[in-house]
Formats: structure tokens, C-alpha cells, sequence
């Protein structure tokens, strides 16, 4: 389709959308952040999580000079933890390059940056000509063409691309996915493409891109101690790069000494790849110090560990505590 770009661009210019936070700008470090951000999440959860780190960090430099802590500390409920680990480390390799890197291949080896990812940094900032191919793009790419597999659908997006206007087209691509081409009642009626959509034509907009079966979700289990001494909680930082690594959760053991636990309502929670029920234990204890001065544990006024890095499921149990 020779002219798929240019009513795409077209389109973009009158109906995409206008004024995201970080629109309009060249920095390379703001439309990283942004591109990370925007990774698995909605615009508008993205938006006020951008806006904080921003006023925190204005630069690379500072948030590479920031401890992992106070990143994911900005970073929670924001969900998708290794974001939050990764963006941390990738300043700092910023930071020791001495500037952001300006092609492809060099942004895609920073830490947590894939293909394209790499290339709507590259785009937006640089003006690089490059393709994408985010769940947007390849929803469009599956039923405007009717073709789906991610080797196929790369080398589509590539002899897509214009010679010029490369921002504006892909501005485009992602906002037609995601206001009007979108998973369900896609607006057919408002498309730039339609008249030459596969999908709309052969009556399988609802069939494309083909669903995945999807095996239902693993339940995992586990049992949150709730240590609670004179309004302080016990927390214990999570180590690793895992799920939840360097965040503060409740401790799953018992100490001797605790007093005699009590049910808090149970606490669900759903990943990608499984569903989490946690039943949280609140334990008086009459002492803060035992075992709550090991490393990696600490005591927190109930109000100052709510705003602490603790996942949100966490944070669920503490704002619990705080309105009882």
C-alpha cells in the first residue's frame, strides 16, 4: 500500500493524539522515560508517574546518581518492577558513556531496551529512520495487510516506512492502534486505512491478530507476617532481580516472641504470569527489635512504609492498617 504512510501522517496530524507530557520535546532522556514507562501501561496510569519522576530527576546524571531505592520508591504501583531496576542501571551507563546514544543498536544495548523500543527512542529523538512494531503497530500491521508472525510483520514495518516525516508516521502507528484500531469495537468508521483493511474486508476484524490460547493463570499462595509495634510495621527488603527485588514487603516467617496473630482480609493479585493470594497476619509485638534490626529489615511509621518502595499489594495491607 504505496500511500499507507502518508494518510497515516495525514490522519495523525488532525485526529492523534496532541499534547502527552512528553510530546514536543527532543530530549532523549525524557522520551526514554517515557518509552519505558509506556511499556505494558496505559497512558494515562504513565502520566502522573512521568510527571513525579521528572520533578525528581530533571536529568540522566541525577537519576543515575540516585539509590536504587528512591527510584523504585517513585517507581511503585507503577508495576513491572525490572523497568524501575533497569532504568536505574541504564543512567548510570548513560552517565559513564558521557551521552545518550543515538542509534539503534546502541540504545537497544543499554539495559531493558528492546528492538523497538529502541527504535521509537531513536525516532522521536534523533529523527532516525526506523521501525516499530509495539502491540499497536503489529494489531494494525495484522488486519490492514492480514499478516501476523513477528519476522513477517518487521519486514512489513520496515518497507512501510517513509522517506520522510518519519516522527509524525510514527506518532501515527501508535495512536491509530490505540484509539481506533484497538482490541475491542475497533472504530472502523474513523479509519485512515480502512477502505483497504484485510480485516474489514474479508470480516475478520475480530479474528486478527489471532489470540494466543492462554492457560489459566497459577495460583501462588503465601503468608504475609504483619509485625506491628507501637504504629511502626516491619518491613524486609526483597533481594535479587526477581519479581519484586529490592522492594520492601512483610516478612512470610514468624519470630518467637510475636503475639498471637489475626487475620487481615486476603490480599489478590494478578500478574502476567500468575495470580497472587496473600493472607497477611497481624502480629503484636511487644519490642521493635527482634529480628527487625537484621539487615535488610527495618521499622517504618505505618503512614511513612505506605509511601515507601512496597509493591501495591502491599501497600493494599498498610493503607488497611492506616484507616482501621
Amino acid at each position: 500500500m504505496r500511500d499507507f504512510a502518508s494518510r497515516l501522517a495525514a490522519w495523525q496530524r488532525r485526529h492523534g493524539r496532541h499534547g502527552l507530557p512528553w510530546q514536543g520535546t527532543r530530549d532523549p532522556f525524557r522520551i526514554w522515560l517515557a518509552e519505558v514507562m509506556l511499556q505494558q501501561t496505559q497512558v494515562a496510569a504513565v502520566i502522573p508517574y512521568y510527571e513525579r519522576f521528572l520533578a525528581r530527576f530533571a536529568s540522566v546524571g541525577a537519576l543515575a546518581s540516585a539509590s536504587q531505592e528512591d527510584v523504585l520508591q517513585l517507581w511503585s504501583g507503577l508495576g513491572y518492577y525490572a523497568r524501575g531496576r533497569n532504568l536505574h542501571a541504564a543512567a548510570k551507563a548513560i552517565t559513564q558513556r558521557g551521552a545518550f546514544p543515538s542509534t539503534v543498536k546502541a540504545i537497544q544495548a543499554l539495559p531493558g531496551i528492546g528492538r523497538s523500543t529502541a527504535s521509537a527512542i531513536a525516532v522521536f529523538a534523533f529523527g532516525r529512520r526506523a521501525a516499530i512494531l509495539d502491540g499497536n503497530a503489529k494489531r494494525v500491521f495484522a488486519r490492514c495487510f492480514g499478516v501476523e508472525g513477528e519476522k513477517r510483520q518487521w519486514e512489513l514495518a520496515e518497507n512501510l516506512l517513509p522517506s520522510s516525516g518519519i516522527r509524525t508516521y510514527t506518532q501515527a502507528l501508535m495512536d491509530l492502534g490505540a484509539t481506533v484500531c484497538t482490541r475491542a469495537n475497533p472504530a472502523c468508521e474513523r479509519c485512515p486505512v480502512a477502505a483497504r483493511c484485510v480485516a474489514r474486508r474479508e470480516n475478520r476484524i475480530h479474528e486478527l491478530p489471532a489470540r494466543r490460547a492462554r492457560a489459566p493463570l497459577p495460583l501462588r499462595h503465601a503468608t504475609w507476617y504483619v509485625f506491628l509495634h507501637q504504629g511502626q510495621v516491619l518491613l524486609e527488603r526483597r533481594p535479587g532481580a526477581g519479581l519484586w527485588g529490592g522492594l520492601w514487603t512483610f516478612p512470610e516467617t514468624r519470630f518467637p516472641g510475636a503475639g498471637k496473630p489475626r487475620r487481615l482480609p486476603l490480599v489478590e493479585h494478578g500478574f502476567t504470569h500468575f495470580r497472587l493470594r496473600a493472607q497477611p497476619l497481624l502480629c503484636a509485638v511487644r519490642k521493635a527489635t527482634p529480628r527487625g534490626e537484621a539487615p535488610g529489615r527495618m521499622w517504618l511509621d505505618v503512614a511513612d512504609a505506605v509511601r515507601a518502595a512496597v509493591p501495591t499489594p502491599v501497600r493494599t495491607v498498610l493503607k488497611g492498617l492506616l484507616a482501621a
